[in-house]
């Protein structure tokens, strides 16, 4: 797992991209249509998340339906911090497909750029800027058509600190170039830079360094990542650097602000110790603000900020210290939406449950078995395809499932599919390859024509 930094001036920390699949948890999802700003829509929940996952695997915690409901209902950003070149699009083009499936917005935080965090507790990053322009490149190439928003760079900004003017230059023009590769790969994506937050660098200071790394090319800035400003105090700071970039030629752009962890106290900026923090602003793009765009947790609560324990690693005793007291979400139901497909369906799908066909018998021993839930409409179908583990603990699988005539795979996520029709093929990923004994993991697959009502074989790897 993948880890943030976590400094003097401000705390990061933010968990990552190792994420398996989970038994879900309620969700209440704070969203609904904007009525500011230039996002609308519902923002994606991960069903993998390390809330997730823990929540699943403790039922009986004491502490969990207090982080179930407040923090694990919730939409959260997923990190993109691995230098993984080889493999970053398919695990970008996963994690976008099932956002896309239920057509929700996802938010991904990309922490790569070379020397991050100054060698700081989360120290890492591409090897180098070339490097680092191949991985956003491969990035670029997951992230489909469809809206998606992207947290440029935590603090590949606000500190500069380690940084002589070459390497400022440098890193100026890398993060310019993935905005424009970014924005190049999904016209949709809106792509914001980083803005530090409201009680590090003035203002004007900020503007200035976003416009040295092409904000002009970006949607906007972000503030408040993994930090206990108040949304009101951000606020006011993001008007002050929209004024900057107006009186610099460089109109239109907006903000988004962390809310994750702002709802209680500030001051010290390391979390992993504090029992005064509590959970700021659900996620929403309805901001009531012409100047925000969106309140995200792009700091996942709950998740360490290094000074007590690992970087990035869940705690439920923070997770719940941060949601016991809060407010409860807001309970808006989803928009029903007419699900995705390559041609936009000419009726509305069907309102009878998922047809779940046959699968292949739990196994009394070890191995795995498949079981497949479709969802039916006009012209195509998603799966959602669990794999469960026998008595023994296994480490890979693969599930192969025969598609009716003329059937074929659009998209797939949390797998990788061998083939599009016919028979097919699909293997785990890096991160869910590994099932306990008797638990469970989960992908899914978005197709055309009718969905698939045969067997589902599963063998272990």
């Amino acid at each position: 797992m993948a880890i943030l930094s976590s400094l003097r001036r401000r705390s990061a920390a933010i968990g990552v991209a190792a994420v398996a699949g989970a038994t879900a948890v309620g969700v209440c999802l704070a969203v609904s249509s904007a009525s500011a700003g230039t996002l609308s829509g519902s923002l994606y929940r991960d069903p993998s998340s390390a809330v997730v996952r823990w929540v699943a695997a403790n039922p009986g915690d004491s502490r969990a339906a207090v982080i179930r409901d407040k923090i694990a209902s919730q939409p959260q950003a997923r990190w993109f911090a691995n230098f993984n070149p080889s493999t970053v699009q398919s695990e970008v083009s996963g994690f976008i497909g099932a956002a896309n499936a239920a057509q929700q917005i996802p938010v991904l935080a990309v922490y790569e750029i070379t020397n991050r965090d100054c060698g700081g507790a989360s120290a890492g990053g591409a090897p180098d800027l070339n490097q680092y322009q191949t991985w956003v490149s491969n990035f670029a190439r997951g992230l489909g058509n469809q809206t998606v928003i992207i947290i440029l760079e935590t603090d590949s900004l606000a500190l500069l600190t380690c940084l002589n003017t070459s390497e400022i230059n440098a890193r100026n023009q890398a993060i310019s170039t993935a905005t424009r590769t970014i924005k190049s790969g999904n016209p949709n994506a809106k792509v914001y830079l980083d803005g530090g937050h409201s009680t590090w660098n003035s203002a004007g200071e900020t503007a200035n360094r976003l416009r040295a790394a092409g904000v002009q090319y970006a949607d906007g800035f972000f503030t408040n990542v993994s930090n206990y400003n108040s949304t009101s105090n951000e606020a006011n700071f993001g008007r002050a650097v929209i004024s900057s970039l107006n009186g610099m030629g460089i109109s239109g752009k907006r903000q988004v602000i962390d809310t994750s962890r702002n709802g209680g106290a500030s001051g010290d900026w390391c979390g992993d110790d504090n029992t005064d923090r509590r959970i700021g602003q659900y996620p929403t793009t309805n901001t009531g603000d012409n100047n925000i765009d969106a309140y995200l947790w792009v700091k996942p609560p709950g998740e360490a900020d290094g000074c007590r324990f690992t970087a990035g690693s869940f705690q439920p005793d923070l997770a719940f210290s941060l949601a016991n007291g809060a407010p409860n979400p807001p309970t808006t139901t989803p928009p029903t939406t007419t699900p995705p497909t390559t041609t936009p369906p000419t009726t509305t799908p069907p309102t009878t449950p998922p047809v779940t066909p046959p699968n292949t018998t739990p196994p009394a021993g070890d191995g795995c078995y498949a079981s497949v839930a479709i969802n039916q409409w006009a012209e195509g179908f998603t799966a959602s395809v669990t794999v469960t583990a026998g008595k023994s603990d296994i480490n890979g699988w693969t599930v192969t499932i025969v598609l009716p005539g003329g059937a074929g795979v659009t998209g797939t996520w949390n797998a990788q599919a061998s083939g599009s029709s016919g028979t097919v093929e699909f293997t785990n990923v890096s991160y869910n390859g590994r099932v306990a004994g008797r638990q469970s993991t989960n992908f899914g697959f978005q197709g055309t024509g009718t969905g698939p009502g045969v067997l589902a074989e599963c063998v272990t790897a």
